[in-house]
């Protein structure tokens, strides 16, 4: 029992230390994405338009559905409270500020996420990454940092588009409803958003980017021999970048909002 115990505890510390050394090292590696000449721009180009063109019709189809759902459940309540008014203040804190982020987060780590740690899974199978090393190439110069740099401006452009479908599709169906004009409903909205609400969803975006992109690329590269550990990497890499991302969204609200 003891020695099942303090294996354990070995295991989770060495698991430990080695992810924060490989954050680290591919840290030191972003910063030197500039004048790295190894870094691969087409790999991080690949990226961006597998995780942020290819996706925006998944965006757009879940934003536009939930701005119509939050419209329709606020006109049908918030009259009765005699707070009408407040509909713009509950989109802004639904799609900007919470769920806008996070719902796009999903969407990467399910996506990104998965194909990523598979494609790196595969590799180090295959013996290609052993390969980059005998060339005298950086692995995380070539594959891991524009994997990452990709991942996280595609993230963050996603949740622009999530923000202003959303806003559009709440829009629509309030000309269903209770038609107002642009004007009056981009005034209310404005009205209602603040720069801290802006700053909160980006600061989000950026986070969710990262933390999906690296955990993707750690777990991809901990597959060591057996192609069947490459699908166990790949549900451990979404499984937990959707866990941190939950995790960081809590303290960034806790850091924007509580005073």
């Amino acid at each position: 029992m003891i020695e099942r115990i303090g294996d354990w505890v070995h295991t989770r510390i060495h698991d430990m230390m080695y992810g924060f050394g490989f954050f680290f090292l591919v840290l030191r590696e972003t910063l030197a994405f500039v004048r790295n000449r190894q870094v691969g721009r087409r790999v991080m180009s690949l990226q961006i338009l597998f995780t942020g063109i290819e996706a925006v019709g998944v965006i757009a189809i879940m934003s536009l559905a939930l701005g119509a759902v939050i419209i329709i459940q606020g006109l049908s309540l918030l009259p009765q409270l005699g707070q009408s008014s407040l509909i713009y203040m509950l989109l802004i804190i639904v799609i900007t500020r919470e769920l806008g982020p996070l719902l796009t987060a999903f969407v990467v780590a399910a996506r990104s996420g998965t194909a990523i740690a598979t494609e790196l899974g595969n590799m180090v199978i295959n013996h290609e990454v052993e390969a980059y090393l005998a060339a005298g190439i950086n692995p995380l110069s070539y594959l891991v940092v524009p994997r990452i740099i990709g991942v996280t401006v595609s993230t963050f452009i996603l949740n622009l588009y999530f923000n202003i479908f959303g806003l559009l599709g709440s829009f629509l169906v309030t000309q269903f409803s209770r038609p107002v004009s642009f004007s009056e409903y981009f005034d209310g909205v404005l009205a209602a958003l603040s720069f801290t609400d802006v700053g909160t969803s980006l600061v989000k975006s950026l986070v969710f980017g990262a933390i999906i992109s690296v955990v993707a690329t750690y777990y991809g590269f901990k597959v060591e021999r057996a192609p069947t550990e490459v699908p166990q990497m790949a549900i451990h890499a979404v499984g937990r970048g959707v866990v941190l991302c939950i995790v960081a969204d809590a303290i960034i609200t806790i850091l924007y909002y509580v005073r």
